[in-house]
């Protein structure tokens, strides 16, 4: 979550953290390189993988398999693909600008430049297309939806005010532009489904969901009306119910994602001064007014300090539902959430996460128990090894991908079963 050019921005600890895509695990990187997380219990944390070899300002893992994206501060213009159990780097690719932000799903890799953005399929990682002279977005705004099926991506249209333009990028088309907010973006993310998209703006009172097939508006929201904050975090729940919100503040909103019913939707009495005022003012007005009496959150959580950036999730970890917030100065604090109840949740564990210069004795680099890494260099493709050249398939390879044409994992996507799948290795490659 932190950019490479905001790597230090809370002094000596801040670290970059981050969920991956179903929050199974957590990756947190810093001065001493990255750590991967386990998440499958809320009183551990069990280290996956270690990696002690540069400061990493940018980390993303792929679900629950090998792949790991990585950038680090030394080399802010290169982002490496890695296998952590391999102990291998599968190509690295360099760029013109500083590396902001980089999102993975099961068939695309995003790069987020300043002002461009580098779609990679995630098979072989060639560059199948550049949007270029997009908006400034200095701090690398974008989101990739996690679903290969409606895999969309959404970054800024403007600098100025809340546009979202969303990309598809499976088809590598524009796909509609969103007017979410008066001020400019702050935040973004898809829902688990990637058919609707959480937004809110800079001054980050209202937060808004729509429609990714018609730019509908679906659900607003209101944090707060006393002040504006800075917005640190926008997540779904991973059942698609609900819809979080964190930022500089100490709390963190819960919004709960259900039609209202007509009764409660009409919240100004027609009895009432403002009522009758309402009868001779514009819509949008009125629609103001109607939003400053609604509940503002389903549920909060209280974090023990303000002023520092996270991340959040809701996911079922062991027998209930869980709020988690990782801050970037070495923090993760869970939550217990009903469900049913909502209100304001209460703190159940704290880890720390800054003990993280152990025994680094294995060169530097650790895999969890069970996981056997490998040596040296990627192995060539089995075509490779048969005279064809890199990337490209023999006639059976071609025969067996029209078989799994219609299976998932789609297509496009590395299948971690078979290591002929990994991309060629490419080294050096230059992005001009």
């Amino acid at each position: 979550m932190s950019s490479p050019s905001a790597a230090d921005s809370n002094g000596p600890k801040s670290y970059f953290v981050n969920f991956n895509q179903d929050s199974t695990s957590l990756v947190v990187g810093g001065q001493f390189g990255y750590r991967v997380l386990s998440l499958e219990s809320v009183d551990f944390l069990s280290e996956i993988y270690n990696n002690a070899t540069e400061h990493s300002c940018i980390v993303e893992r792929l679900f629950s398999s090998s792949l790991i994206a990585v950038v680090s501060l030394s080399f802010p213009r290169k982002l490496k693909i890695t296998h952590y159990k391999k102990g291998t780097e599968i190509c690295n690719y360099s760029y013109t600008n500083t590396i902001l932000g980089v999102k993975l799903n099961r068939a695309r890799v995003v790069v987020c430049l300043e002002e461009s953005l580098y779609l990679h399929n995630i098979r072989d990682m060639k560059v199948l297309h550049t949007i270029r002279d997009t908006p400034p977005n200095p701090r690398g705004l974008c989101a990739l939806s996690s679903n290969s099926e409606n895999c969309y991506l959404a970054y800024p249209g403007s600098s100025s005010v809340g546009e979202v333009q969303v990309f598809d990028a499976m088809n590598l088309t524009a796909k509609i532009m969103i007017h979410a907010h008066d001020s400019a973006l702050a935040a973004l993310a898809f829902a688990p489904s990637g058919l609707s998209i959480g937004t809110a703006s800079e001054r980050g009172t209202v937060i808004r969901v729509f429609s990714v097939s018609d730019g509908s508006k679906l659900f607003e929201f209101r944090r707060g009306v006393k002040r504006c904050v800075n917005i640190s975090c926008l997540s779904f729940s991973m059942c698609g119910h609900f819809l979080l919100c964190s930022s500089n503040t100490e709390t963190v909103h819960i919004f709960k994602l259900e039609e209202a019913s007509k009764e409660s939707k009409k919240t100004i009495d027609e009895g009432t001064w403002m009522g009758m005022l309402s009868s001779y003012l514009p819509s949008s007005v009125t629609d103001t007014l109607s939003t400053l009496n609604q509940d503002r959150a389903y549920a909060t959580a209280t974090l023990p300090c303000a002023g520092v950036k996270n991340v959040i999730s809701l996911v079922y970890i062991g027998d209930g539902l869980r709020l988690l917030v990782a801050t970037e100065n070495g923090f993760l604090y869970i939550f217990n959430f009903d469900a049913n109840v909502g209100g304001e949740l209460q703190l159940y564990k704290t880890h720390q996460l800054d003990d993280l210069n152990g025994d680094q004795s294995d060169g530097g680099q650790k895999v969890a128990s069970g996981d056997k890494a490998g040596s040296g260099l990627l192995g060539s493709y089995a075509g490779i090894v048969k005279g064809n050249s890199p990337g490209e398939m023999s006639e059976s390879e071609k025969v067996r991908e029209m078989e799994r044409a219609a299976e998932a994992p789609p297509q496009d996507a590395f299948h971690f079963t078979d290591d002929q799948e990994y991309p060629p290795l490419t080294q050096n490659s230059d992005l001009n």
